[in-house]
């Protein structure tokens, strides 16, 4: 785990010529804690964006498989951006597999975003898997993305919860 709580742990590498990103993240709480986190529409509104990046002021969700979600919202500089997707497999606390459309990048067909939660020592690790980019620099911009995200994430589940739990 990371000591330095100032500094994020999470990672991303992007396999351009595959189309691919690998990233993690190991955060001080529960694999169930994680979940919720990254499945209920009002948490996630709490933790995934920043004023100086790009905030979502939607996130609805059918929360099964084959159930439709849906995520709009605005970058820094006011432009309205959405991701959008259905939900292929739910195993919680463990794994959550959704295609993820966004609508920023004319051409790219539906990606695949899988969520992997595994217990490491004083918490979890989450391993986030997006395949399927057409373009190298959709694959970079979301491997960066995905960085970033994981890193919103551990702060606001590190904030509310006591580390280990």
């Amino acid at each position: 785990m990371n000591l330095d709580r100032t500094k994020s742990s999470a990672r991303a590498l992007a396999d351009l010529a595959a189309g691919s990103i690998l990233a993690t993240v190991d955060i001080a709480a529960s694999a169930e804690r994680v979940f919720r986190a990254l499945t209920d529409p009002k948490e996630l509104m709490a933790w995934w964006g920043s004023p100086e990046t790009y905030q979502a002021h939607a996130w609805d969700a059918d929360f099964r498989v084959g159930g439709r979600w849906r995520c709009e919202g605005k970058s820094a500089d006011g432009r309205p951006y959405s991701v959008s997707g259905e939900f292929l497999e739910i195993a919680p606390p463990r794994l959550l597999v959704q295609t993820w459309t966004y609508d920023w990048e004319a051409g790219q067909p539906p990606t695949k975003l899988t969520y992997s939660l595994q217990d490491v020592p004083g918490g979890t690790r989450v391993t986030v898997r997006h395949e399927g980019f057409v373009s190298q620099q959709g694959c970079a911009a979301h491997s960066a993305g995905w960085e970033r995200v994981l890193g919103w994430l551990e702060k606001h589940l590190e904030s509310v919860v006591t580390p280990g739990l």
